[in-house]
């Protein structure tokens, strides 16, 4: 029996498995990196051992420091979440070889599954179907997938549309793999025109239903559901049966998932891989089928199931479940990743809603890991219902000081198409649905009230005057924003809105006999409102600016904190519109900075492995005419 168990992963994932630690009373032990200190998931535990440092190869990613700390910390068992090591061979036979309890499927199991390409040729001998590439592409096997034959998680993924294109996307795809495991092997498949992501969970080859995956973005899951929509009696059988017969040919012990890609359209499906782990959106199918996959899994590490726990099979479902993963990215610049300081983020708890999240208020968000800021779980009688349910939520969720994906969550749960099951792998292909609200104005005059009235309680004479009085009106009361201005003269009746009752921290408007009610949260420079309409972030613009922050025209400015993986061009160069100029790595993830125009470069500030912040100057393009 496992007595003290440390979680050998971060955030949102170790505060998971300790809850149900908790709930069979073994003890926890969390380790963190210098950064990760301050998560929650490290008060949640009863121990708690440092990684000096902060990037994975030197925390997450060393054998050497997480056995030391199972041996300074008196555990016993080691759970390996997701990510990270969790699909290491040659850590889980450490664990063993150790004399620890390892949570998670045999070494060889995980040998004999780590490598996509030698995983489809095992499921092809034992009869599952499996999408057969083609030894020398031609332009009539386009478009093409690379991809990794380690990892996952979208990274390492590229689709070839042009075969002139597949010997730079197979460099860049390697790239990315050796950088996020380790390994930059990758092959190439054929690539299915608006297939769906269809997964099974399996736990010692036992079946518990099936999972959609397909709504995605850099091939990285962003909502899933259980049961999968639309799938005929038949085909959720085959499928059932294909993961059965994929875990029994490894003679499969714990918790694992069976990935297949299917085609809608022939009603066919192909094996995908086999992730020999728990996976990010196992909420929703403990929700349908009413069990906790991490307690089957350390029942399972400890000798075997329980009684009965393989009861609740593939064909009791109740309800239907979804899940969204809210990132700090930007889907309105190309899903940029946000790093910073999470000021606010409230979500509210309600009957039928789940919330596995890794931050709280005032928590810092790494460049060094993934940007998800937490799974959002709806479970309701129907998908309907629950598509519903989890969009009002996410609408009221507060979340300030990073931009996050949750306005595109919210598009995506009340779109017509998506109500209508109508999901596949590029659902989100020119989706625009949630980005960026078009007009600020009413955000804005709440925003101008709440600031003039916070300025009246920040005096200290004169206190009675009313707010934005003039002895003189010569000119209106003025707040300037980046995305609006606001003016009005005394009265608060602004532009239409009429005030019905302020204060700094809220705001109730009436507009043509409507009454909406605002409230304000302000961070230094920025002024975040949040109401029934959604939210909207607001930059004061100062009324002085220090020239010495100023930058030159044409700078090319990071985006985010980050290493310089490659600089393309040099001083002097002449360069197209769109052409690289270099590539930034953060977050896991490789992103290229493109000339905004054609001109010449006249100066680049940083070689390949500079460590630069977020706003630093990487070069200067100078527009030619």
């Amino acid at each position: 029996m496992i007595s003290r168990l440390l979680v050998a992963n971060r955030a949102e994932i170790a505060s998971r498995v300790f809850r149900t630690c908790r709930a069979l009373g073994i003890e926890t032990v969390a380790i963190h990196s210098d950064g990760d200190a301050g998560l929650p998931y490290v008060r949640e535990a009863d121990h708690a051992v440092r990684l000096p440092g902060n990037a994975p190869s030197d925390t997450y990613l060393r054998t050497d420091l997480v056995l030391d700390a199972v041996r300074r910390s008196g555990a016993d068992a080691v759970h390996p979440g997701y990510g990270f090591l969790s699909e290491n061979a040659d850590f889980a036979r450490a664990v063993v070889d150790a004399g620890l309890t390892w949570v998670g499927p045999s070494p060889e199991s995980i040998e004999r599954m780590g490598s996509k390409i030698e995983a489809k040729k095992l499921m092809k001998a034992a009869g599952v179907p499996v999408l057969d590439a083609p030894d020398e592409p031609t332009g009539a096997d386009l478009p093409l997938l690379v991809k990794a034959s380690a990892g996952g998680g979208g990274r390492g993924m590229r689709v070839v549309r042009r075969l002139e294109d597949l010997a730079g996307e197979i460099a860049k795809a390697e790239a990315e793999a050796l950088s996020a495991f380790g390994d930059g092997t990758v092959f190439v498949e054929p690539y299915v025109e608006r297939g769906r992501h269809v997964e099974v969970q399996v736990v010692d080859s036992v079946v518990y239903g099936e999972r959609d995956c397909s709504l995605q973005r850099r091939h990285q899951k962003v909502v899933e559901e259980a049961p999968a929509p639309g799938l005929s009696d038949e085909v959720r059988s085959a499928l059932h049966e294909a993961a059965r017969t994929a875990a029994e040919a490894i003679d499969y012990r714990g918790a694992g998932t069976v990935e297949f890609l299917y085609d809608p359209a022939s009603e066919r499906f192909w094996f995908l891989e086999m992730n020999t782990r728990l996976q990010v959106e196992h909420p929703v199918t403990e929700a349908v089928h009413g069990v906790d996959l991490v307690r089957l899994q350390i029942a399972s590490a400890e000798g075997g199931l329980e009684t009965g726990a393989s009861a609740p099979s593939s064909t009791t479902v109740n309800g239907h479940a979804i899940e969204v993963r809210l990132y700090a990215e930007d889907p309105a610049a190309d899903y940029q990743p946000q790093s910073g300081t999470l000021t606010t983020f409230e979500i509210p708890l309600e009957e039928g809603i789940r919330v596995d999240a890794g931050f709280e208020s005032g928590s810092e968000v790494s460049t060094h890991y993934d940007a998800m800021l937490a799974k959002v779980i709806a479970h309701a009688p129907s998908r309907e219902a629950a598509a519903r349910k989890l969009a009002g939520v996410l609408g009221r969720a507060r979340i300030h000081g990073l931009v996050t994906n949750r306005d595109l969550l919210v598009g995506i749960l009340r779109d017509p198409r998506f109500l209508s099951g109508e999901v596949s792998t590029d659902f989100l292909g020119g989706f625009e649905t949630g980005l960026r609200p078009t007009s600020t104005a009413d955000a804005a005059v709440a925003a101008a009230i709440a600031l003039a009235e916070r300025a009246k309680e920040a005096r200290t004479v004169q206190r009675g005057i009313p707010v934005a009085w003039r002895n003189v009106v010569s000119q209106p009361q003025r707040t300037v924003f980046e995305e609006a201005t606001v003016e009005w003269y005394g009265a608060y009746a602004v532009d239409g809105h009429e005030v019905v009752a302020a204060s700094p921290t809220e705001v109730t408007l009436e507009t043509d006999g409507v009454r909406t009610t605002y409230a304000i949260t302000v961070n230094g420079g920025a002024v975040d409102v949040d109401s029934a309409r959604g939210h909207v972030r607001l930059t004061r613009v100062p009324r002085f600016v220090d020239p010495a922050e100023q930058v030159a025209s044409g700078s090319l400015l990071a985006p985010m904190p980050g290493t310089v993986v490659s600089v393309a061009v040099e001083a002097g160069q002449q360069v197209e519109a769109g052409q690289q100029v270099l590539v930034l790595e953060a977050m896991k993830m490789q992103h290229t900075v493109s000339a905004p125009y054609a001109g010449v470069v006249t100066e680049i500030d940083v070689k390949p492995g500079a460590q630069v912040a977020a706003g630093e100057v990487l070069a200067v393009v100078e527009e030619t005419a």
